[in-house]
Formats: structure tokens, sequence, C-alpha cells
């Protein structure tokens, strides 16, 4: 079967708008309306007049489009791709945590369940986290959840004191110091660059720090040939498309990784099988309970207005 001409045909006739993140495989990012970072793809789906919404990524990034667009058909090509991410804050533990820290602001990393977003003040993307925590009042104080990674940048850039939930992205924690200063001494002059859900030792030998989006650019405009980038791998697709003429390496794993390579299995569990069977039987869809949605699109709708 010829996928790209069947999921255009559907595209066509269902009114649907396929969002797909930089992590999916590059053939899913190709046939994409539009392929972003988690913040440029809520923005997506708040906005569309499409009928049906077709997310190439996973569980919490199909939900958050459902709870922005609740009268659209949101579809996720494999029900089961999930985050490690969102599973390390399962929301009955965040309650009580946030029970034992009254007065609390809480600012929630976007990669959480509906549930967290529901218990949440704001959400944030690592592309405009820095700004919702400047954003409260310095007098009061912050809870941080899910990434501990990502919490410890923030305070290092914002100097604000925040309580951190214990949760972390197993890409992002698999990385090796170890072999990346390896790869140093192949490539004396390449620019190590990393998200900031990587662990506080790889952040710190990083040459620069920076959401998805924020990588993209930095290599599009930096001077350098080689670049060593410790995010998840799919990122290399446009990476590569923006700077053909430019080395990408992708960081190397720790030699006892559970995962295989710096691809996140979830990201990668998406084929385009299974994005034209979700687009031609309209599921599995995403649905999420009314009171659930109303009290997760506050935290998102905060976070929107911010950015």
């Amino acid at each position: 079967m010829d996928y790209i001409q069947e999921i255009r045909r559907l595209k066509k006739e269902k009114n649907a708008v396929i969002l797909a993140h930089y992590y999916q495989t590059g053939d899913i990012q190709d046939i994409a309306d539009y392929v972003g970072d988690s913040l440029q793809l809520s923005q997506q789906a708040a906005g569309t007049d499409a009928d049906m919404i077709v997310f190439a990524g996973v569980h919490f990034m199909a939900e958050t489009a459902k709870i922005l667009s609740p009268d659209k058909t949101v579809v996720l090509p494999d029900l089961e791709a999930g985050c490690s991410l969102a599973d390390s804050c399962p929301a009955v533990s965040f309650a009580e945590f946030k029970e034992q820290h009254k007065g609390h602001v809480v600012i929630s990393y976007i990669n959480c369940s509906a549930e967290i977003k529901a218990l949440s003040d704001y959400i944030c993307t690592s592309s405009n986290a820095v700004k919702i925590v400047d954003a409260v009042p310095k007098d009061t104080p912050i809870i941080f959840a899910p990434d501990k990674n990502l919490g410890k940048y923030l305070i290092q850039e914002t100097g604000r004191d925040m309580v951190l939930w214990d949760g972390s992205c197993l890409v992002h924690e698999s990385f090796s110091i170890d072999k990346i200063l390896d790869l140093y001494k192949q490539y004396p002059d390449a620019h190590f660059i990393a998200h900031p859900e990587a662990e506080e030792h790889i952040l710190k030998i990083a040459e620069f720090v920076g959401s998805t989006t924020g990588l993209l650019n930095y290599v599009k405009n930096a001077a350098g040939k080689t670049f060593i980038v410790a995010t998840e791998s799919g990122i290399l697709h446009k990476m590569q498309r923006d700077n053909p003429d430019k080395i990408l390496i992708a960081a190397p794993m720790l030699e006892d990784s559970t995962c295989a390579c710096n691809e996140c299995p979830y990201m990668k569990m998406n084929t385009m099988e299974k994005l034209y069977l979700c687009m031609k039987n309209e599921s599995p869809t995403i649905e999420i309970e009314d009171k659930l949605r109303e009290k997760a699109l506050g935290s998102i709708n905060r976070m929107l207005q911010l950015s």
C-alpha cells in the first residue's frame, strides 16, 4: 500500500490535520501538516479548524490537544505510546506531595498526564519554562514537576528555590559523559549541545542548553560544522534537512542503558501503517471527562497566555 497517497487522501476526505513531534520518525515528520515542539503543537491544536486532529506523538500530547479542542476528534496512532517522564508522576502520589507543600504554586512540565495538569497552576514547556517561573511572584514558593533535571536547570537559570518532584525521562538520563568526551577526541572542533532534561553533569559540559526548537535554531545559526546533540535522536531528521552540509552526531548512551540507543521507545511506536489505520478508522480516540478537562485547561491556558 502507498501509505503516503492514502494518508493524503484521508486527510482531505476527513478534514484532518496531522501534528507531529520532532521525535517522530522521518517519514511521519515528512507527511505531517505541522512538525514542532510541545509548545508549538499545543498552539496548533488550540487554533486548528480541522475536524480531526491526528497526533503523531505520545499520549500526553494527544491529551493536551483534546483538552484544548474538546469538540474535535483526536486520534493517536498507538494508544500505548506513553511517556516515561509522565509515568514517573502518578496523580495520587503527586496530590499527596502537593498537600505536604501547601501555599506553593505548582508549575508542571507539559510532559505529564491530564490529572497532573489539573493539579497544576501553570504548565510549561522547555522553551518557555524560564518565562513561566519568572511570572510567579518572587515571594511565592514553587513546586516544579515532574522533571527534576529540568527543575534543577531552572533553579540555576532563574535563581528561584523550587521544590522538585523526583521524575525523569529515560532517554535524557541515559547519556554517557565518558563517551561524549571520547567523541570530542575524534571531533575536537565539535559543538556539544543538550536539552535541559539531561542530567546536570551532562549540561555542565554543554556549549549550549536549549529546548527542542532552541537546539534546532542554534545549529542553524552557529558557524561550526560538527555538532554532538544530546536529546532524542528524532530531532536529527529536521536538523539535517535544515543543515545538509553540517555533521550531526547523536550523543552516545550508557553501556548498561535499557534503551538500545537515544531513541524514545514510545515516540517510535507510531508508524506510517498505524497513522493510516487511525485515520481510516478514526480510532483510537482520546477522551477526557469534562470536569478533569476543565481543570487541566486552566493551567494550559495560563501558559499559552504567557507565551
